[in-house]
C-alpha cells in the first residue's frame, strides 16, 4: 500500500499586517487596500482571514490597531487579536507599533476611532483573563478572546525627552501629554 504524503505546508515567514503602500521588504503584505505590493486584499476587520491555522512565524503591525473598534456589535480588535493568534505558530512572534493615545499621531488623524491603553494588552493573556476578567473570554463571551498571547510593551519619547535621566522621562510619560509618541509591543503565542 502506498502511503499517501500531504504536501508541506508553506509557512509564511514576515506577515506585514495593514501593510499600506510601504510593505516591509521580504513580507506578505494584507491590507484592506489593493495598493501597489500588497499581496493579499482583506479586510482585517472580518474574519476568517485568508490564511491557515499555524502558518505565520512573524507579524508586523504598525499603526493598524487604532483604526479598529471595541465599542461595536463585532469587537474588530478582538476579533483581531484572536485571528492573529490562529494564524501564528507556536511560540511565534508579532511586533505593533501604535500611536500612543497622548499623542497627535493618535489624536491629530480623523480615521483613527479609539486610543489603546497599556491595560489592554492585559486581556491577550489567557490566564490573566481567566482571573480577572472572564467575561471577555470565549468561555463566557460569545464575541469574547480565544487567544494567548503574552505580551511586552515600551515607548518612543518624544526627542526632546531622550536626553534628560530616567526618572524626568517616567515623570514625563505618567503626566504629560505629547512625552509618549508610540507603544512598542512584542507578542509571543503561547499555545497550550
Amino acid at each position: 500500500m502506498n502511503a499517501v504524503v500531504k504536501p508541506e505546508k508553506k509557512l509564511i515567514k514576515l506577515l506585514d499586517v495593514g501593510c499600506g503602500p510601504n510593505k516591509k521588504a521580504d513580507s506578505v503584505g494584507v491590507d484592506i487596500i489593493d495598493f501597489p505590493g500588497v499581496d493579499v486584499v482583506h479586510d482585517l476587520r472580518k474574519g476568517p482571514w485568508p490564511f491557515e491555522d499555524n502558518s505565520v512565524e512573524m507579524s508586523s503591525c504598525s499603526h493598524f490597531l487604532e483604526h479598529l473598534t471595541n465599542f461595536n456589535e463585532k469587537w474588530e480588535r478582538v476579533l483581531f487579536f484572536n485571528e492573529l493568534y490562529r494564524i501564528t505558530v507556536p511560540g511565534g512572534k508579532c511586533d505593533l507599533v501604535l500611536p500612543h493615545w497622548a499623542s497627535q499621531r493618535y489624536y491629530g488623524d480623523p480615521t483613527h476611532k479609539e486610543p489603546f491603553s497599556e491595560f489592554s494588552f492585559y486581556y491577550l493573556d489567557k490566564n490573566w483573563r481567566a482571573q480577572q476578567a472572564p467575561h471577555t473570554d470565549i468561555a463566557h463571551n460569545p464575541n469574547g478572546y480565544t487567544c494567548h498571547w503574552n505580551c511586552q510593551w515600551g515607548y518612543s519619547m518624544h526627542s526632546d525627552l531622550l536626553v534628560r535621566n530616567q526618572e524626568y522621562q517616567t515623570f514625563a510619560m505618567r503626566f504629560w501629554k505629547e512625552a509618549c509618541q508610540d507603544m512598542v509591543v512584542s507578542m509571543t503565542a503561547t499555545k497550550d
